[in-house]
């Protein structure tokens, strides 16, 4: 087992007691509370950024101020992303990576606090999937873990980094493949969720490659001298024909779906340029590479169908997702320590709202009534048995080469859609708040345990070596040539930013942002509209 340890995993701070070790993790707790009006303001003023991927220069330029004024050192620009950065503190083993992503959903502006649809700018991007919270959660609980470790002398390096662009699944594979966790002994992953928790081994979501297909052929007049002309647009219509006959014959775990993101000028003038751009989701590597080599001699088909000539280009890529047994179980046991937020009324008022305004299902997929706010403590997340597929994350990406887990914190509502404007109403709210603190408690005591206990980061090894990658070793879906597609997004980002400035959170002005927006916690829908409408 040694063979696979760094060998600098041997170096050991100082042994703790267990009643010395409760006491830190006490005052830990205690010094997390102390921040919550930090907490808040970075989760309110994130959340008013409301940036797309691989456009979050608002949202990093804040973090990396907030940590530089703490001690930090930050180094920009990682891997060619000129949002992507790191954030380093203290000295020696063990090395911690502390990460969430940092972009929002397209089209998800929306009032935090209100009930039914109401953007803040109508069309805008936001944090319809709640990642504004992630790194207020990893900042308030290094804040509060550095003090501690200053305090006591502790050994121990922390790296803050932020996940861009991860609707895109589009920068953690270079991270990777640019060495940027090369010297990381473990990595802690925070997402935003409706409890706390979190799981080890497979996860049972699907891997990805995210590809763009450009055609190009000849223009000509529309009407005048059609046949003159070779259109791309037949290319990427034959294209995506093809593409969904093909669909009959894979496997019920596939999937795959696409967006046409350039179909000519305007319809009299035959389009030259086409292209369409295609997520190909599968649950092991070779599925995921089977699919995209079939796309590819689909889209060369439709070329010669047309006479026009392809290229392609990868644009992301995700792993499926397996994580940490041994950080996971050492995870679970703080969580039951910290336990979950006290929902007030008022919190438990707006989730059951917006579950009634968006039609949420009764029970979860384990056949739990969806009824306002999680009030118990979710369990230990096992390996799935079965899956039929689904979502990906290029956390996997990360968690294949280093052993990683991913804490669930609970600041958003149960039974909504995902990647819609209603996941971003209680994501600068109370319910945000407070689940952030509640994550950044589990967190930090975690990161301790395992600074104070050698034995964890030891297992964790153990369990990547023997276990994960046992079988199955870590194949990058991107090449060495391939680069971080940082151009997607900037158009979108120039439309809406000039618009979207005017409402950045003041919180020298403000106590909250609902304070800044005028908004009564919590806004219901208005006596007399209808319920249940999804827009």
């Amino acid at each position: 087992m040694l063979l696979f340890m760094p060998a600098s995993l041997l170096a050991q701070n100082k042994k703790v007691s267990s009643a010395k070790l409760e006491t830190m993790k006490k005052e830990l707790s205690s010094e997390i509370d102390k921040q919550q009006k930090l907490t808040q303001e970075m989760v309110d003023m994130i959340f008013s950024f409301g940036e797309l991927g691989f456009q979050e220069e608002e949202t990093s330029r804040y973090l990396t101020d907030i940590l530089e004024k703490n001690g930090f050192t930050i180094e920009k620009g990682i891997a060619g992303i000129p949002t992507a950065w790191t954030a380093k503190w203290g000295s020696g083993k063990p090395v911690i990576a502390i990460g969430s992503d940092i972009d929002g959903i397209p089209k998800a502006s929306q009032k935090p606090g209100v009930a039914y649809h109401d953007p803040i700018v109508e069309g805008a991007p936001g944090h319809g999937e709640g990642h504004n919270a992630g790194q207020a959660l990893n900042v308030t609980a290094m804040l509060a873990l550095k003090k501690i470790m200053e305090r006591e002398g502790l050994s121990g390096t922390l790296v803050l980094w932020p996940g861009v662009a991860e609707e895109l699944v589009a920068t953690k594979a270079y991270f990777i493949r640019d060495g940027y966790f090369k010297d990381i002994d473990a990595c802690i992953f925070t997402h935003v969720g409706n409890n706390l928790g979190v799981s080890y081994g497979d996860a049972g979501n699907n891997g990805l490659v995210s590809v763009e297909f450009s055609f190009d052929g000849q223009a000509a007049h529309g009407a005048g001298a059609p046949w003159r002309g070779k259109s791309s647009l037949d290319a990427v219509e034959l294209m995506n024909v093809g593409w969904n006959y093909h669909r009959e014959h894979l496997e019920p775990t596939q999937r795959s779906h696409y967006v046409v993101t350039d179909g000519g000028d305007q319809p009299n003038v035959v389009p030259s340029k086409a292209s369409v751009w295609y997520y190909f989701r599968e649950r092991t590597y070779p599925k995921i590479t089977a699919m995209y080599d079939d796309a590819v001699k689909i889209a060369e088909g439709a070329a010669m169908m047309t006479g026009t000539t392809m290229s392609y280009r990868v644009l992301g890529s995700a792993w499926p997702g397996h994580f940490n047994k041994p950080i996971a179980e050492a995870m679970y046991e703080n969580m039951k320590k910290v336990g979950l937020p006290k929902w007030s009324e008022e919190d438990q008022t707006l989730a059951r709202a917006v579950q009634k305004e968006v039609n949420a299902p009764k029970t979860d997929r384990d056949g739990e009534p969806i009824d306002g706010l999680a009030t118990e403590l979710d369990s230990l997340g096992l390996p799935v048995k079965f899956s039929m597929g689904g979502g990906s994350d290029d956390i996997a990406d990360i968690a294949w080469n280093v052993p990683t887990v991913v804490l669930r914190f609970p600041s958003n509502i149960p039974g909504l859609p995902g990647h819609h404007w209603a996941n971003a109403i209680s994501m600068a709210t109370p319910i945000a708040h407070k689940g952030v603190t509640a994550g950044a408690k589990a967190e930090a005591m975690t990161i301790l345990d395992m600074l104070i206990k050698p034995e964890i980061v030891k297992n964790a090894w153990a369990y990547h070596s023997n276990v994960q990658t046992k079988d199955t070793k870590y194949t990058p879906l991107i090449s060495e040539t391939d680069k971080p597609a940082i151009h997607l997004n900037k158009e979108i980002m120039t439309t809406y930013r000039p618009e979207m400035k005017k409402y950045y959170y003041d919180p020298s002005k403000y106590k909250t942002y609902l304070e800044q927006l005028g908004i009564e916690y919590p806004t219901l829908q208005p006596t007399g509209k209808a319920q249940g409408s999804t827009e």
